[in-house]
């Protein structure tokens, strides 16, 4: 398969698994991945990021699309949710070496930290609450959901050696 073809077709199948996963699980547990206190397992899903370069379009594209499609999503997370994905999975391609024991670990710290402070801030415009608890607890639901979550993927793909299988060139 063409390398072009095969980056779109991997970030279009995270974008839309992203997308799907954000609202099935608003479904199932409603506001558990909106508003201040918020776990997305969805955000799981960034360990992607560590594989393949095509994670960086393919979870902005689907943060964007269930943002947009999620009807109490409002218009400046359309941008600043977006954004934050974007940095936190291009932070975490760029990071994908840095390991502590083989465990990418300031890695698995960027979602944390890019939507602490986007999202944290938005929610403060939003929702009032103060930058700082807004911050903090959006940070925490992104540490668990990465440390937990997140590291389960993560080395079911190293164990697996997944990452030749589904992300070579």
């Amino acid at each position: 398969m063409n390398n072009k073809v095969r980056y779109l077709t991997h970030a279009a199948i995270i974008a839309v698994l992203y997308a799907v996963l954000t609202h099935l699980q608003n479904l199932l547990v409603p506001g558990s991945a909106t508003w201040m206190i918020q776990m997305r397992m969805s955000e799981a899903l960034c360990v992607l990021a560590f594989f393949t370069p095509a994670a960086v379009p393919g979870l902005t594209l689907g943060c964007l699309v269930f943002n947009i499609t999620y009807a109490a999503a409002l218009p400046l997370d359309f941008v600043v949710g977006s954004a934050a994905t974007l940095i936190a999975a291009q932070a975490m391609w760029m990071t994908r070496n840095v390991t502590i024991h083989g465990y990418p670990l300031l890695g698995m710290l960027m979602p944390a930290a890019a939507n602490a402070v986007l999202v944290g801030w938005e929610l403060s415009v939003y929702i009032g609450g103060g930058f700082l608890l807004n911050a903090f607890y959006v940070a925490l639901g992104e540490i668990a959901v990465l440390l937990v979550l997140g590291s389960v993927i993560y080395y079911a793909i190293k164990k697996r050696h997944l990452e030749t299988v589904l992300f070579a060139a």
